[in-house]
C-alpha cells in the first residue's frame, strides 16, 4: 500500500510519525508534500525512504490512500490541484472537520472519507473518528481502519456529530490539560510544593484515572463514589468544584460549535461562492 500526505503541519507530521513509529507503514510507502517544500523535505529527512514531492498532485499519484492535512480555507485550492490526477479507486481522506464530505464527493471523482485524529495518537492511544462517503466500500473501510488501529481506536461516527465528538476526542486533551495545569499551579501557590513534583504526581494520577475509566470499566460517577467518602475531604471539595464549574462545559461546547459553524460557512463559500444548505 502507498499512502500520500498532502500537508506536513502539526497533524500531518503527527500522523506520519505515528504510522512509522508503530510499524503501520514503512517510510518507503509514504509520499509527502507541502506548500513549503522544505517542510516536506524535513519530514523525509527524518525517515529515509519517504518521498518528498514538490507538487500536491505528484504526491497523490500512485497512492491508494491520500490524507489531506490542510487548513479549511486551503482545501479548494488543493482539491483543484489534485483533480487532474485523482482516480476513482483512490481513497481521499480529509482530516479537516469543517470540510463536508458532500463537498468533496461533488468535486472529486474518487472515494471520500474524513478522519479526525487526536494528539493522543502520537503515543499510539486515544481515538480516531471515521466518517465515510457514499462511494466507500467495506474493503476501503477495512483498509483505513486497519491502518488507524496501529495508532488509535478507530470509531465510526455520523458526520452530524463531528463537532461534539471532536470536542471530546481531539480538543479534550487540551481542555483537561488546562484544568490540570490550574490544579498544579494552585498546589504550588498554596503549599510551596515544587512544580516538577506536582506535575509528576498529577500526570500519574491522570493516567491512572484514564485506566480506571477504560480498562477498569468504571464510569466517571463510579470513580467519584470510590474516592469521595460521605462527609469527607473529597466530598466537600467536589461540592465546591461542581458549584464553581456549573455550566462551564455547556459554554465551552457552545463556543466550539459557533466557531465550527463559522468555518463551515467559509469553506462553503470557498467551494461554491455562497452558503450551502443554510450552513
Amino acid at each position: 500500500m502507498k499512502v500520500g500526505f498532502v500537508g506536513t503541519g502539526t497533524m500531518g507530521s503527527l500522523l506520519i510519525e505515528a504510522f512509522v513509529s508503530s510499524g503501520a507503514l514503512e517510510p518507503s510507502q509514504i509520499n509527502v508534500s507541502n506548500r513549503n517544500f522544505s517542510k516536506a523535505q524535513t519530514v523525509a529527512n527524518r525517515h529515509p525512504g519517504i518521498q518528498a514531492k514538490t507538487a500536491n498532485a505528484e504526491c497523490a499519484i500512485g497512492c491508494n490512500v491520500v490524507f489531506l492535512c490542510v487548513k479549511p480555507l486551503e482545501f479548494k485550492k488543493v482539491v483543484d490541484e489534485l483533480l487532474p490526477v485523482v482516480r476513482p479507486e483512490q481513497l481521499i481522506v480529509s482530516i479537516t472537520s469543517p470540510v463536508m464530505i458532500e463537498y468533496l464527493e461533488e468535486f472529486m471523482p474518487c472515494k471520500i472519507a474524513k478522519v479526525i485524529p487526536s494528539v493522543t495518537n502520537s503515543v499510539l492511544s486515544g481515538a480516531t473518528l471515521c466518517i465515510y462517503g457514499s462511494r466507500v466500500e467495506d474493503e476501503d473501510r477495512s483498509r483505513l481502519e486497519s491502518l488507524l488501529s496501529h495508532i488509535s481506536q478507530p470509531l465510526q461516527i455520523e458526520e452530524s456529530y463531528t463537532r461534539i465528538v471532536s470536542d471530546i476526542s481531539s480538543c479534550g486533551p487540551a481542555f483537561f490539560a488546562c484544568l490540570l495545569e490550574q490544579f498544579i499551579d494552585a498546589a504550588v501557590y498554596e503549599t510551596g510544593i515544587s512544580k516538577d513534583e506536582a506535575t509528576s504526581v498529577a500526570s500519574a494520577m491522570l493516567l491512572g484515572t484514564g485506566l480506571l475509566l477504560t480498562e477498569g470499566g468504571l464510569t466517571p460517577a463510579d470513580v467519584q463514589a470510590k474516592v469521595a467518602v460521605p462527609g469527607g475531604i473529597t466530598a466537600q471539595a467536589l461540592r465546591l468544584l461542581r458549584r464553581e464549574t456549573e455550566g462551564v462545559f455547556n459554554r465551552l461546547i457552545q463556543t466550539t460549535h459557533a466557531k465550527f459553524d463559522e468555518d463551515v460557512e467559509k469553506v462553503s463559500t470557498a467551494f461554491y461562492g455562497k452558503e450551502v444548505n443554510g450552513q
